[in-house]
């Protein structure tokens, strides 16, 4: 059996309102093998492990589990052909335990109870022989990133999972967190069983995965052994172009002075304070990155700057007090938001038209009526400055990629050349051509002089815009460091909680 690829999915093709997602994909993963899976946003990557793990089914082509054609109509097939799936939005219960969390929906029973003491001590077995620890008492809402992270792990290894599907696993944790997940991942390839990543992190796929299949627009470009290519190589099969990187230092110079200052900013959390007296500045043409792991305070900086939650201590922006201002006064005084699920920052069933004027729909408007040309010529303007590709300014939200719709938010936030911009996690899910061209236009508002706060879990992209990064443990400010000083090494440790 060890010598028969762990799976095999040959011809697959799979469409959705007639549009390919996948196109007759020849994919093989073998037992003992990291396989990494990467392609732009959009090029089929999750599609096909959501077919294998049986929440869409293909219209066409075959599934070998272990050499055995296969038929996986739902994720319980998948279960019980050994293949589990981590996604990247956990699938937990914050109220539960984390052995609660595990057992869910494959509890054994004793006497018509949850034998949660048989259930504790497999998963104390399986996390033992592969470096997998967690409190199993306690609630998952109070766990951390990494910590929901190995419950999820735990929970398709507690189903005797052999096949495992990570997608984007790495992409909320900080550089030793990452590092540990690989060190277990390894393990688990070494005792036999077949990993399967899915990544945008090209230098993670370089330096862990065995081997990498490259999609692009829903067809296999390439798959071939890690030790044969390199991120660049990778990046042109995936987009079929090089793409440029950014490079802060070209792109502004800091000017004097403090366009933004924060002083002793605090907001009340449910258990304490969520954010505890941050103070710093932002001065003109600057990019300060905030560092951090997912749920340190970084959210609520954001939502307390823009005066989405309230908050103690004070704001001057442009010289200005803002701390008692509304959202709108904030606005009008030269701060732009971009928040961090542009899900909520859209309205996907509406136009572009008409999303192009969301929060500043008062301008457009004379004695209550709309004036649907000036919206047409911000739309237009919106869509050919930005370039997102649609039909037209009628367009629905809901048609565009995720690149798109992320260009409108941000080109909507900058039409008036705010003094501060505030964006948060502006790239997420985004491809390397779609980030490319948010970070041209983060560092185009550097040149024209104007401060931008860079909250994103993605280090890497801190480390490459950033002018200075502010690194966050615990709702505190742990240390600001300039763009020489900020390694990965340092800074993911400052972000585990070490000192300056």
């Amino acid at each position: 059996m060890e010598n028969t690829p762990a799976v095999e999915m040959i011809g697959i093709t799979k469409r959705f309102s007639g549009v390919a997602a996948n196109e007759g994909v020849d994919f093989t993963a073998s037992w003992g093998e990291l396989h990494a899976l990467i392609g732009e946003n959009g090029a089929g990557k999750s599609t096909l492990m959501n077919l294998l793990y049986g929440l869409h089914i293909p219209d066409s082509g075959e599934i070998k589990v272990g050499g055995d054609s296969v038929r996986i109509a739902d994720p319980r097939d998948a279960i019980a052909l050994g293949i589990g799936m981590v996604h990247q939005h956990f699938m937990l219960i914050p109220a539960f335990t984390a052995l609660e969390n595990i057992v869910l929906g494959a509890e054994t029973a004793k006497l018509g109870l949850t034998d949660f003491r048989a259930a504790e001590a497999k998963v104390l077995a399986t996390g033992e022989r592969f470096g997998l620890r967690v409190d199993l008492h306690k609630k998952v809402a109070d766990l951390s990133v990494s910590a929901q992270q190995k419950v999820e792990i735990l929970k398709a290894l507690y189903r005797d999972a052999r096949i495992l599907i990570l997608d984007e696993p790495t992409s909320v944790l900080a550089p030793q967190e990452a590092e540990s997940l690989f060190e277990m991942l390894r393990r688990m390839v070494a005792e036999g069983m077949c990993v399967i990543l899915i990544s945008h992190k090209l230098n993670d796929v370089i330096s862990y995965a065995d081997r990498v299949t490259v999609l692009r627009r829903g067809r296999v470009v390439a798959s071939l052994e890690t030790g044969q290519t390199c991120p660049e190589e990778l990046t042109r099969m995936m987009v079929g172009e090089d793409v440029p990187t950014a490079e802060p230092q070209k792109a502004s110079v800091v000017g004097e002075g403090a366009v933004l200052k924060v002083r002793d900013l605090s907001v009340r959390g449910r258990s304490g304070r969520a954010l505890d007296s941050v103070s710093f500045d932002i001065r003109p043409g600057e990019v300060l990155g905030v560092a951090g792991v997912d749920g340190n305070g970084q959210r609520e900086l954001a939502e307390a700057l823009v005066g989405l939650t309230r908050s103690t201590g004070t704001i001057t922006l442009g010289g200005v007090d803002i701390s008692g201002m509304s959202v709108r006064g904030r606005l009008e005084q030269g701060m732009a938001y971009v928040p961090e699920d542009r899900r909520f920052a859209l309205a996907p069933d509406f136009s572009i038209l008409d999303n192009s004027i969301l929060g500043f729909h008062r301008g457009f408007a004379y004695h209550g009526i709309l004036d649907l040309d000036e919206m047409v010529e911000r739309a237009d303007e919106l869509i050919g400055r930005n370039d997102i590709r649609a039909s037209g300014p009628g367009a629905p939200v809901k048609s565009l990629s995720g690149g798109n719709r992320q260009k409108l938010v941000l080109g909507r936030a900058l039409i008036g050349e705010p003094t501060i911009l505030i964006a948060c996690q502006p790239t997420m899910g985004l491809d390397v051509h779609a980030t490319a061209e948010i970070h041209r236009r983060l560092l185009a508002e550097c040149t024209r002089g104007a401060g931008v706060l860079l909250i994103s879990y993605d280090l890497d992209e801190i480390l490459a815009l950033s002018h200075r990064v502010l690194v966050m443990y615990q709702g505190r400010v742990a240390g600001v460091l300039t763009r020489e000083e900020a390694s990965r090494e340092k800074v993911g440790a400052m972000m585990l909680g070490a000192k300056a």
